[in-house]
């Protein structure tokens, strides 16, 4: 409603040396309506000469996090920055203690994007022909009481500034960041910041303030933090309260690169990315030029895309076949397709076609077969921009704003469907696994996936050890952590890591205070590791509410294998993965449950010390208790096999959901987990 109301005059613009004599909004090509939305809201209001606010606005051109181009690196913007930093702007002694002040964090791709529309809008501002100028993001809303607010602050901070010809920086629009913003110089208009203060969605920029920032460049980290470094020299201001505020109803699809670190420290306790339903897509086919890599299916991947992946020497694809693999699969990539199965895909409206510049002629498909509406040519070297925008138009989606992968080696096999191939039974012994995710990287649930039946039951042969350690001291191979991460009712605290004769015991009890309800212990390896063969002598803790973990993971793009005992069934054992698709960087996270499955040991977990061991491989993992091949996956069983380097972990924790392990039972705390002589082989 307020949209529609008249918000009256702001004298503070208007034509004159002392008044704001344009207001550029920034805004995505991608995102008019947008744009219309906030000409609207400017629409509302009148200026010192009577003209709607709005005939003074211009639109800039964002910069889009989704333009690798765009994105790629410059002098402007120094994408690595340190938790100081943040910490400069919003401390946090819990942040510190996690992680440490010199901790590097890299800037999303989004940031940098960000930072790059404001370092151009500086820039136009530098160069331009007004004193003052209103910067607004495009997802603002002017508050009520907004235009006198607006014109009380504009005449007190002339008045301070106005030796130098008015104020270099006012914010019209700021969070506080935390409660913690120090403010200097109060009176009723505004206020001095000296640090503390979040968003850039409404600032007045002078010219000369304009030049100072361009001066100061590189912009460190996210602009937002980083212009709280150029408030003392520019003499900034902000109004006492925001009058200009974020609107609550529009999406946004920017990435943080604090949040990950403010999750495992248990700052905020929420999944940093949504669960994505399976992309509706058109059926793709695609043939690539046979290279080292596979960056095409694992791009295709990360549109949200099931893609099986060929190695071109299978046995041909008919006709009749077809229509079971793309209800299956989304894309086949390199698919041999015997020439009835090629003819009657090339027939049907709805498939799309992809084919990568170069693609050998023993896939049998030449371009000029294809239909000209439906496919896509790749350029062989182009390895960001023009591959994105070429392959989402082809199935009218956006691009990620992620750069085109380069892909995992080939030999790998990760987009293979290998669950027939070596034996394994989809439909093997009675042990129905509990749900997995609905993720387009999950076979779908009518695939009636089961837990297959490992076709050994010796362990497979371990290679060279590279890390071992008894675990009856503090180890520098296996440190403790101080973190936590979403879900955990506990957060890890140094104290809750005890070394001695019978190893490392995790330790899990009450809090006395904090952001959680319990406190416990957790070690890991300091760097990630490659596939090869991870394992220890466990004895689990015992109790409803608790699970002792020993596995792998990594984030960006988030993969996991695991193996967790719960305290409520110390008889069975967890086994899981998680897949998300990437290369090194990319910030996906999705999925909560994964795929897991519970396997009966024959023995109580928590009553002595067993030995669990997971041995990783490209296309396959195995899971060994006291030497014994208990479980096995490979690819897209149900999901395809985590790739990339991942940390190894022990740790006990407590899930906030019930449905895992129970309720805790404090009367029973405190828990121990106890764990020995840790060991990664290649």
């Amino acid at each position: 409603m307020a949209s529609v109301l008249p918000g009256g005059r702001i004298s503070a613009f208007g034509a004159g040396k002392e008044r704001i004599g344009l207001v550029l909004v920034v805004n995505l090509d991608r995102q008019p309506c947008r744009l219309r939305r906030t000409m609207r809201e400017l629409g509302r209001f009148r200026t010192f000469d009577g003209a709607s606010l709005a005939s003074l606005a211009q639109r800039f051109a964002a910069v889009d996090a989704r333009d690798g181009r765009a994105v790629a690196a410059t002098a402007d913007v120094d994408p690595t920055y340190l938790l100081s930093h943040q910490l400069h702007v919003q401390p946090s002694a819990r942040l510190e203690e996690c992680f440490g002040a010199d901790e590097p964090i890299r800037m999303t791709r989004q940031e940098v994007a960000v930072a790059r529309s404001h370092i151009e809008v500086w820039k136009a501002v530098a160069s331009g022909p007004h004193d003052h100028v209103l910067i607004l993001e495009d997802d603002v809303w002017f508050r009520p009481g907004a235009a006198a607010a607006v014109d009380r602050g504009w005449r007190a901070a002339w008045e301070r500034h106005r030796a130098d010809g008015g104020p270099h920086l006012l914010y019209l629009s700021y969070a506080d960041a935390g409660k913690s913003a120090e403010r200097a110089d109060r009176c009723d208009a505004l206020f001095r910041p000296v640090r503390g203060l979040w968003f850039l969605s409404g600032y007045v920029l002078s010219r000369e303030g304009a030049e100072m920032l361009l001066r100061a460049m590189p912009v460190v980290g996210p602009v937002d933090m980083w212009m709280n470094f150029q408030f003392e020299p520019l003499g900034a201001l902000a109004l006492a309260s925001p009058a200009i505020l974020q609107r609550m109803d529009v999406g946004s699809d920017n990435a943080h690169s604090i949040l990950p670190y403010l999750a495992r420290a248990g700052i905020v306790d929420a999944h940093l990315a949504p669960v994505p339903r399976r992309a509706r897509s058109n059926p793709v086919l695609a043939w690539t030029a046979c290279g080292e890599r596979e960056g095409l299916a694992m791009a295709l991947s990360m549109l949200g895309l099931r893609v099986r992946a060929f190695d071109g020497n299978e046995p041909a694809i008919q006709a009749a076949e077809l229509p079971d693999l793309l209800d299956a699969f989304d894309a086949l990539v390199d698919a041999p397709l015997a020439t009835c199965a090629l003819s009657d895909a090339i027939g049907r409206p709805d498939v799309r076609f992809v084919l990568e510049g170069h693609a050998p002629a023993r896939h049998g498909v030449a371009a000029d077969r294809l239909p000209p509406g439906s496919t896509a040519i790749l350029p062989p070297l182009d390895s960001d921009a023009g591959r994105w925008r070429l392959i989402c138009d082809l199935l009218g989606v956006e691009p990620p704003p992620h750069i085109f992968p380069v892909g995992p080696p080939r030999c790998w096999r990760l987009f293979r469907d290998d669950r027939k191939a070596n034996g394994l039974s989809v439909s093997a012994p009675p042990r129905r696994a509990p749900p997995v995710d609905e993720s387009p990287w999950a076979m779908p649930p009518g695939s009636d996936w089961l837990p297959s039946a490992p076709p050994e039951r010796s362990g497979p042969a371990r290679g060279e050890r590279l890390v071992h350690a008894p675990m009856t001291a503090a180890t520098p191979q296996f440190p403790g952590r101080v973190e936590t991460f979403p879900g955990n009712l506990a957060t890890f605290e140094r104290d809750g890591l005890v070394h001695g004769a019978d190893g490392a015991r995790l330790v899990l009890d009450a809090a006395a205070d904090g952001t959680k309800p319990f406190r416990s212990g957790a070690f890991a390896s300091p760097r990630p590791h490659g596939h090869g063969h991870f394992e220890a002598e466990i004895k689990a803790a015992r109790g409803p509410g608790l699970v002792t973990g020993f596995f792998l993971h990594r984030a960006f793009p988030r993969q996991e294998i695991d193996i967790e005992i719960t305290g409520d069934d110390t008889r069975r054992m967890l086994t899981n993965v998680y897949f998300n698709p990437g290369d090194d960087g990319t910030a996906m996270d999705y999925g909560y449950r994964g795929s897991p499955c519970r396997i009966d040991l024959g023995f109580d977990a928590a009553a002595d010390f067993h030995h669990f061991a997971i041995d990783w491989r490209p296309g396959r993992i195995t899971w060994l208790v006291d030497g014994r091949n208990v479980h096995q996956r490979v690819s897209w069983d149900p999901t395809p096999i985590p790739h990339l380097p991942m940390r190894l972990h022990g740790n006990l924790w407590a899930p906030r959901s019930r449905d895992l392990a129970g309720r805790i039972e404090e009367g029973l705390l405190p828990a121990t987990a106890t764990f020995r002589n840790v060991s990664i082989w290649t």
